[in-house]
């Protein structure tokens, strides 16, 4: 299974944002069993992005 176009979207406006704040991406995985894109945004900070691109921050 491969990303969708809107998760690649999504992904590349986060990274480009993310940056822009000088902080670093310390993770990125696609996990084919949900079929998302987890980041790791240094120690704390988890995002993923689902098929339709919508984003979940923890």
């Amino acid at each position: 299974m491969k990303p969708t176009v809107e998760q690649l979207e999504a992904f590349f406006d986060f990274c480009v944002r993310t940056s822009n704040l000088f902080r670093d991406i310390t993770l990125v995985r696609f996990d084919e069993r949900s079929n998302r894109i987890v980041i790791l945004i240094g120690e704390s900070i988890q995002i993923e992005i689902l098929s339709n691109g919508e984003k979940i921050i923890e």
